[in-house]
């Protein structure tokens, strides 16, 4: 997929640094329960860590217990690009910012209670948080 932002490897491995780089640009996994953004609960919006775009606001954040930040959407379906990830053996959906084409997790059908039943389990490193005025 052509992204509005394109850059090679090596501009994306100096901009985003090493930790930043190998969740976003190589689709790893941060460790859970250790991100700075699990516990976040100040009303704002969440960016794309490589790129600011806009992918989620807090009032869709819920706490579902899995050790990452979890939303029941994005802020707009065309935010993000659902790509199927057969990585581990089994059938995953990856969510990347569509955008740029950042990992930023997965997205799972088990978001029970949430108006729409998903949970998108985002790393938190890679997102930004800035508050609600």
């Amino acid at each position: 997929m052509d992204y509005a932002i394109n850059k090679s490897s090596s501009e994306w491995r100096s901009e985003l640094g090493p930790e930043k780089f190998a969740v976003l640009r190589e689709a790893g996994t941060e460790r859970p329960g250790t991100g700075e953004l699990l516990d976040e609960g100040r009303a704002g919006v969440y960016t794309c860590g490589a790129c600011n775009a806009e992918l989620f606001q807090s009032g869709t954040k819920f706490d579902s217990g899995c050790g990452w930040p979890s939303f029941y959407e994005s802020v707009r379906p065309e935010a993000v690009e659902l790509l199927e990830d057969r990585s581990l053996g089994s059938v995953r959906t990856e969510v990347r910012c569509a955008n740029c084409g950042s990992h930023l997790g997965h997205v799972f059908p088990d978001g029970f209670g949430t108006p729409t039943g998903d949970r998108y389990c985002m790393n938190s490193i890679s997102l930004n948080f800035t508050p609600a005025e």
